[in-house]
């Protein structure tokens, strides 16, 4: 039984030591909440979840396989996934010098911050890739239904990652009034934020596989 199998704690230790792992996700979570607010970062961490329940369901139909096999189809994701990467640093790096945007206040701009952590992560097909490779793991190979267990398991990462990413992004946030009362240290955040996004996607590009 799934619900009894002993590597459920051994996947949940991992899964934690992998999502500590500073990456794209967490640098836009924490730009988010630092210069848009709490809700922002939290529903920047959703975006990122989300999109990690799209990874999980590309896992189970074994297009992480397709990733595998196909250097075309990887490199055309990655490609877009570094591009979409490369323009939210610039994004940052501009709107800290076009009068600190911060624009967090609305619900369409809190709308949009869910959209941008959903896409920066679904349009990584290394996260894909990992799926593919980490979670089946722990799944038996006698299993009877493989990719139901596959579902189970990448939708408990994607749990995890919010439960993990969105207090990061709500005690961030909570430093935004104070932030926002300091011009200069807003225009820094924005600016090493956006070229620490351009610097992965730099990574992300260059990469080989």
């Amino acid at each position: 039984m799934f619900a009894a199998d002993p590597q459920i704690g051994v996947f949940v230790v991992a899964s934690i030591l992998v999502i500590l792992i500073p990456g794209q996700d967490m640098v836009l979570v924490l730009s988010r909440g630092l210069t848009r607010g709490p809700r922002a970062g939290v529903l920047t961490a959703a975006g990122v979840s989300v999109g990690l329940l799209g990874h999980t369901l590309l896992a189970a139909m074994g297009l992480g396989a397709l990733l595998l096999s196909s250097d075309g189809l990887f490199i055309a994701i990655k490609w877009i996934g570094a591009a979409y990467l490369a323009y939210l640093g610039v994004k940052l790096i501009r709107s800290a010098s076009a009068g600190l945007a911060t624009d967090g206040t609305d619900g369409a701009a809190h709308g949009n911050v869910f959209v941008e952590g959903l896409v920066s992560n679904i349009a990584n097909p290394k996260i894909t890739v990992f799926y593919f490779a980490f979670l089946p793991q722990f799944i038996d190979a006698d299993s009877q239904q493989p990719a139901v267990e596959l579902l189970l398991y990448g939708s408990a990462f994607a749990l995890l990652t919010f439960a993990m990413k969105a207090p990061v992004g709500l005690f961030a946030g909570l430093t935004a009034a104070w932030i926002h009362r300091r011009p200069r240290v807003l225009l820094a955040i924005n600016r090493v934020s956006g070229v620490l996004l351009i610097s992965l996607a730099l990574a992300l590009a260059l990469d080989p596989r």
